[in-house]
């Protein structure tokens, strides 16, 4: 993702990259390794997306946004609160309530961490993303203070009578996205 901002020209088309990662605990640029409790056996890599310390792994869905910003008419803060919304409406699809906090982005659910949002912003074209919890093992943001914050408990969209397949999840995210990101849900 970084290559691709770093190639791109003003007519690229956009892109959304929709994932799962292997185990991995990452730092945002300006976090704090303190957060970093018991790594254990999984790998830390170090990168360049705002934010502290989060876990990815299988049963996690990951959304790259790889936009330019510039040509999309949208602020960064406008960005984080369209992946922020795409999440929070997909999530009211099954009953659960969710919401952001201004001072803490992600979306939570009775005080729950359902996603995380770290991005980065490089010639006016986004990179790194959104990172929403679908059925996984909680147990390793137990070896971190998730984002930053000690003793924040994670939940999954499994928990919340919502889909366990990632691929089903993304699915069911993609038009929540498109339409919080301004773009055309038509194919």
């Amino acid at each position: 993702m970084q290559r691709f901002t770093d190639e791109r020209g003003e007519a690229t088309p956009d892109e959304i990259w929709l994932l799962e990662h292997p185990p991995v605990f990452t730092l945002g640029m300006n976090a704090k390794r303190e957060h970093l409790l018991a790594p254990g056996d999984i790998p830390v890599v170090q990168i360049d997306r705002g934010g502290q310390v989060t876990y990815h792994g299988p049963g996690q869905l990951v959304v790259y946004p790889l936009i330019d910003l510039r040509r999309a008419k949208l602020g960064v803060r406008d960005l984080v609160t369209a992946l922020e919304r795409s999440v929070i409406d997909y999530a009211a699809q099954f009953g659960a309530i969710a919401e952001c906090r201004r001072n803490a982005p992600g979306v939570y659910v009775d005080g729950r961490k359902l996603a995380s949002v770290g991005i980065r912003v490089r010639r006016g074209a986004s990179y790194h993303g959104l990172a929403m919890n679908v059925s996984l093992d909680l147990e390793p943001f137990g070896r971190i203070n998730p984002c930053g914050y000690q003793g924040l408990e994670m939940t999954q969209l499994g928990a919340l009578g919502g889909p366990t397949s990632v691929a089903a999840a993304a699915d069911g995210l993609e038009p929540h996205l498109l339409r919080a990101l301004g773009f055309s849900t038509a194919s």
